[in-house]
């Protein structure tokens, strides 16, 4: 926490200096912030990781839903996908000191939760500009990180850009919140299992049939990865989405 929180304020001021850069190297340069973390992460925790599924990236735009249980997915992602990733976030992390100076100059989603339904309006607006970029976006469709063995309500955010955009989405289960807790200082050592599952065409489909899509795989593949953490619980059946919030990602 220590290496992370001085390099932390080291990439910013760089990142910065990259600014003027074409968006393609700035991209690069401030992800090796993520390169530094996830290594100090493996290096001195004993946090090490295993992909399953790699083959599943297509090589289209992609929006990918993925089970959040830390904030090391968040890391992990950004250099061990293909194309460049968008995430959707809540705005307040930009006024975070150093880290919300570099994630300023990518081209994120940030969104004002309070905007209630005007929220997903700008994701819709900025997302289809992305997808046209070539980047990927990441969406977290149970909103916040969930406890290990723990099932959060998915909401039809994400499904709902893939299916406005006719965008292919991909899956992802993962046992993060196993070795990089929530809200703990402690790390504990061990390999996590991020498992990337087949592409799903939105096609033909509702929000709510792609997000319960989605949710099943997803649910049922953490069962796979983690059968000790989920061994006296079944997945849950895939909630209707809630009509006055259709956009918290």
């Amino acid at each position: 926490m220590v290496l992370m929180s001085v390099a932390t304020i080291i990439w910013s001021f760089a990142c910065l200096l990259s600014a003027p850069f074409p968006y393609a190297k700035r991209y690069w340069w401030t992800s090796r912030w993520n390169v530094f973390v996830i290594w100090t992460a493996k290096v001195i925790c004993g946090i090490r990781y295993e992909i399953r599924g790699k083959e599943n990236l297509p090589d289209a735009p992609v929006i990918l839903l993925s089970k959040h249980q830390s904030a090391w997915e968040t890391i992990f992602y950004v250099i061990n996908m293909p194309r460049p990733l968008v995430f959707v976030f809540k705005k307040e992390l930009t006024y975070i000191p150093f880290f919300g100076w570099g994630i300023a100059l990518l081209r994120m989603i940030p969104i004002d939760r309070s905007k209630g339904r005007d929220a997903f309006s700008q994701v819709l607006e900025h997302g289809r500009r992305r997808l046209r970029d070539g980047q990927w976006i990441v969406m977290f469709p149970e909103g916040t990180r969930t406890r290990v063995g723990s099932q959060g309500k998915y909401k039809a955010g994400g499904s709902r850009l893939a299916v406005e955009t006719n965008t292919l989405v991909v899956p992802v289960a993962m046992n993060s919140g196993e070795y990089w807790p929530k809200g703990t200082f402690v790390k504990k050592p061990g390999t996590i299992v991020v498992s990337i599952g087949k592409p799903i065409s939105p096609e033909g489909l509702t929000p709510q049939e792609l997000n319960e899509r989605v949710e099943n795989w997803i649910e049922s593949e953490m069962r796979v990865i983690t059968p000790d953490a989920y061994k006296n619980s079944a997945p849950r059946q895939a909630a209707a989405a809630d009509p006055s919030d259709p956009a918290r990602p």
